[in-house]
């Protein structure tokens, strides 16, 4: 029985640019089921978004929050497919990883990019992943101005 404690929140978020280039939400959430199911977690809610990820004053996040601080002993870890899918500025996503972590007792992670974030060292990884987002980001707006 691996995991079988284990309380998890699936968070899946597009903006209208994702969806045009194949990253549905239900292909996420499929994605993260077949995860959840292969771990033997346990998926207490999911969230949809279809908003940009610059910041998170996004509607579905903003419950999402609301929702674990509310019961954060319930919840263990918080899932995405991808650290882009959860954010695209790397200053307010490393923000809300340690205040998941250290406040809510509650770890953010992705599925298909997946971290040890009590390892020191992994820290280097997800400013990359959470850099390589951000720098995304940038790029389409200046495409786009």
């Amino acid at each position: 029985m691996k995991n079988s404690h284990i309380n998890v929140i699936l968070y899946c978020r597009v903006s209208t640019d994702d969806q045009a280039l194949g990253f549905s939400l239900t292909n996420q959430e499929n994605t993260l089921k077949a995860y959840c199911q292969n771990n033997n977690y346990n998926i207490i809610e999911i969230y949809l978004e279809d908003e940009s990820a610059k910041d998170f004053n996004r509607p579905e996040w903003i419950k999402l929050e609301k929702y674990v601080k509310a019961n954060k002993k319930q919840v263990d870890k918080v899932l995405f497919v991808k650290w882009d899918r959860f954010s695209r500025h790397a200053t307010l996503a490393h923000t809300k990883v340690d205040l998941f972590y250290l406040t809510y007792g509650v770890e953010l992670n992705a599925c298909e990019q997946p971290l040890d974030l009590s390892i020191p060292e992994n820290l280097l990884m997800l400013s990359n992943y959470l850099a390589m987002s951000e720098i995304e980001r940038r790029r389409i707006s200046l495409r786009t101005l």
